[in-house]
């Protein structure tokens, strides 16, 4: 149950992600992105993380889309009661940076008596619910949906921006009087994103004007706007009436618990230097041009942090507060480093005797597209507590965290000992320098990374880096894995809470004659990792290969696929993988294929566009089906899979099962070369030693976790710059001298 009184231990909420935003006439629904409005059986798994308190959405929009005398309420009611019969207190939400129905929008002056009569037929129908938001984040929806455009209505000035914003808190307080006609006792938790602007000398006057502004919601509920009010000149200037305002004060309706959301992108940093940044980052105030970017990536300072946002809030409401969402669209360690900064601030503040009552992993099920703030439908998706990529809701160590927090209000993981990106001198973006040099923070357990040297291997470390995973590395001269003295005495000096082996034979021709050294490298080597990993306690993950099947099939191989390889390589693959789970179950194997990236001149796209380039042409077969795979994008999964802590077998590709000659006429055509250079083949006319399948393409039956082929091969040229597009432009220069 949510505190009423003085709290003595902070609590940990839950939240799902429930936008219902629209574009134009289109609505872009994340409870059914998220496929949670028909997956009732997500509430028992929130249940099972320990959460009692849930921020939980009975939107308008979807509840009553037509007549409120039309409402279907089968889909509340069925929720609603079965997170009572589970012991966990809602938070409902009405508008959850919606506009409403068809029929009304942010800015129709009928919009707060509609949605106080919404209100009201919800407070009736559940008389037991004491915990409402009627509009989440009202200053923020009303900045994205009025003031910037990128929601409906699509509008682009102050003045709309402010009428939107006047509606939706007229509307919370209109709900709340409705609710609590029902409800006497009824509390308003009342969200708002938390952010705090900074800029150049120049734009101080900006800055000024944005951090006054950002109070808005909390200021006009709390009766706070009258004339002595900073905003209130301002707000006459666009034309607001002083009745309406004076409306507020006549009619406070002070939350009963301040809910702020925080963002490592709430702080802002306003710079009039445009040319410093990307146009993308441009904007202004029709007096200055500048640019608006993430004050954590170019302020020395970096951002204020949530202690000291929650601090302001506090000292300027006192009023009891809580962490409404926390979440961080990055890699599995980042969001949780992110949200135990924000647990340990708000404990800090507990203890000092703030009254904040809990902090809330926002996004249990994740979110969709929010990386272009909900605007576009590209299917992009960032996991929170649970991973939906997969046949159903994966735990991710997120999960675990919250399951420790909410038990024992501490959390443990190898991964907490480093600080989060935006603590680091990695941090810094658009040509900033960081002030000072990385260093690596003293008692962090360091993940090892066998066969450092390869192709999957110097990405692993170059990703780790970049992920703060402090990787110590070796190389195959530094580290015979297959040597159990040698690996026990690397392991004992360096402690590491992980290993990966990326250390293995690759020559899938010359294995047909190297049987012996093939088997040590790719099996013996894994075995011994496994065992010594085993008794230490030292979590594992190795890599095989598609080629340990045999190609019979015409339909993606998943993880339980019976394994026939045809091959030396593919034997050898095999059969490391049935030593090292037989030896350590607990360790992690993952099956890929078909490597391909931007780092490695040896692969097959980028042999193959070098080829191009100089005019030779590309010959690939035809008759040869497989996943090809982006390097990074594997690294980065594997890496979030080893955090969770996932064993046994997984099957990592980028989605998509292609011919190789397939392959190379995309590739080439995403490169701007000719695909008509790209020649087809049949394998037999390659005259390779090693025979392979005709069809190794991988699909899973735990989680597809990488992108769709062509948006890999898309980032693969993004990664690589100006290099192909350079070299076809030099190629058709030379041919245009010759042909002249």
């Amino acid at each position: 149950m949510i505190a009423t009184r003085e709290v003595q231990r902070l609590e940990l909420w839950g939240g799902v992600e429930c936008t219902v935003n629209r574009l134009g006439d289109r609505y872009l629904d994340q409870i059914e992105r998220s496929g949670h409005g028909s997956r009732p059986e997500d509430l028992e798994l929130f249940a099972g993380l320990g959460i009692r308190t849930l921020r939980y959405p009975v939107l308008w929009e979807r509840t009553a889309p037509g007549d409120l005398a039309d409402a279907d309420w089968s889909w509340p009611d069925a929720r609603l009661s079965r997170l009572r019969a589970l012991g966990i207190t809602p938070i409902v939400g009405l508008v959850h940076h919606g506009s409403g129905p068809r029929s009304t929008h942010l800015l129709d002056p009928g919009f707060p008596e509609r949605l106080a009569d919404f209100a009201g037929a919800v407070a009736r129908r559940y008389p037991w619910i004491t915990h409402f938001t009627p509009v989440n984040e009202p200053l923020t929806t009303a900045r994205f949906s009025a003031l910037y455009g990128h929601w409906y209505p699509h509008e682009r000035n102050p003045r709309a921006f402010v009428r939107a914003l006047l509606n939706e808190c007229r509307g919370v307080v209109l709900a709340m009087e409705r609710i609590r006609q029902v409800t006497p006792h009824a509390q308003l938790v009342q969200t708002e994103d938390l952010g705090k602007v900074f800029s150049t000398p120049r734009l101080a006057y900006q800055a000024r004007f944005e951090n006054e502004r950002r109070w808005l919601t909390f200021d006009l509920l709390c009766g706070r706007l009258a004339r002595a009010h900073p905003m209130w000149k301002h707000l006459r200037r666009l034309g607001i009436a002083a009745e309406e305002l004076n409306w507020f004060p006549d009619h406070a309706c002070p939350p009963d618990i301040l809910g702020v959301n925080y963002y490592l992108t709430s702080e802002r940093f306003l710079d009039d230097r445009v040319s410093r940044y990307p146009v993308e980052t441009h904007g202004g105030n029709g007096r200055h041009a500048y640019a608006d970017v993430e004050a954590v990536r170019v302020r020395t300072e970096g951002m204020s942090g949530p202690y000291a946002l929650l601090s302001e809030a506090w000292q300027r409401y006192r009023l009891p507060m809580a962490v409404t969402e926390v979440h961080n669209g990055c890699t599995r360690e980042e969001q949780m480093r992110w949200f135990l900064e924000v647990w340990s601030a708000a404990k800090a503040l507990l203890a000092e005797g703030v009254d904040i009552r809990a902090v809330t992993p926002w996004a249990l099920l994740g979110t969709y597209d929010w990386n272009s703030l909900v605007t576009r439908e590209t299917g992009h998706y960032e996991p929170g507590a649970f991973d939906l990529r997969a046949p159903e809701p994966r735990r991710t160590a997120l999960a675990g965290m919250i399951r420790d927090l909410t038990a024992h209000g501490d959390a443990t993981h190898p991964v907490l000992g480093s600080p989060g990106w935006w603590r680091r001198p990695r941090r810094f973006a658009y040509g900033v320098r960081s002030p000072r040099p990385s260093v690596t923070p003293g008692g962090v357990r360091r993940l090892l990374v066998s066969g450092a040297g390869g192709t999957l291997g110097r990405v692993l470390v170059a990703r780790c880096e970049v992920r703060g995973l402090t990787p110590v590395s070796f190389e195959r001269p530094d580290l015979d894995i297959a040597d159990p003295d040698a690996v026990a005495a690397v392991l004992d000096r360096v402690d590491p809470w992980a290993v990966v082996n990326a250390a293995g034979y690759v020559r899938v021709d010359e294995a047909e004659r190297d049987r012996a050294r093939c088997f040590r490298e790719n099996s013996d080597g894994p075995a011994v990792l496994a065992d010594a990993c085993r008794r230490r306690g030292i979590a594992m993950v190795t890599f095989s290969s598609d080629l340990v099947f045999d190609g019979a099939r015409r339909e993606p191989y998943d993880e339980d696929a019976e394994a026939r390889p045809l091959g030396v390589y593919g034997e050898s693959k095999l059969d490391g993988e049935r030593r090292t789970l037989g030896t350590y179950p607990e360790a992690l194997v993952i099956r890929t294929s078909a490597f391909f990236g931007p780092w490695d001149e040896h692969n097959f796209v980028t042999a193959g566009l070098r080829a191009l380039s100089e005019g030779r042409c590309w010959v690939a077969a035809d008759d040869a089906v497989v996943s090809p795979t982006y390097v990074p994008d594997l690294v980065d999964a594997a890496l979030d899979l080893l955090i969770d802590g996932e064993r046994g077998v997984w099957h990592l590709a980028n989605q998509g099962a292609i011919s190789w000659y397939e392959l190379a006429r995309k590739a080439a055509v995403a490169a701007g070369a000719d695909p008509g250079q790209v020649l087809r083949c049949s394998t037999s006319e390659l005259a390779l030693a090693a025979p392979r399948p005709a069809f190794s393409a991988l699909g899973s039956r735990r989680g597809w976790l990488l992108s769709p082929l062509d948006e890999a091969l898309a980032r693969y040229m993004e990664a690589s710059g100006d290099r192909w597009r350079a070299a076809f432009a030099a190629h058709a220069g030379r041919e245009a001298l010759l042909g002249g």
